[in-house]
């Protein structure tokens, strides 16, 4: 949803945070995702290619959905420092 309002209404989203995959973008990726990773090359490389500008964080160890605290796969110290990174990062570029 975050990259798809970022991509509709840029002149209202000025800042997006998708956890699992365009103007500015915090990207938040679990180590162990081979599913989601496997398309990480070609979608960073299409980034770089459009000029977006973008930070992406990938998390070791953990797995998919390493931020959804309802599932065994939460991992509360990679969670915390992703949290940490998106409040950091709105703070950053929506004051």
């Amino acid at each position: 949803m975050a990259n798809t309002l970022e991509v509709r209404i840029p002149e209202v989203v000025s800042a997006a945070v998708p956890f699992y995959e365009e103007h500015r973008l915090l990207l938040h990726y679990a180590d162990y995702d081979e599913r989601v990773n496997a398309g990480w090359p070609a979608y960073e490389q299409a980034l770089k290619s459009s000029g977006v500008d973008y930070e992406a964080h990938v998390y070791e160890g953990v797995n998919h959905g390493f931020h959804n605290d309802t599932t065994p796969r939460y991992d509360e110290a990679a969670a915390e420092l992703a949290w940490k990174r998106t409040v950091d990062f709105f703070k950053t570029h929506l004051r």
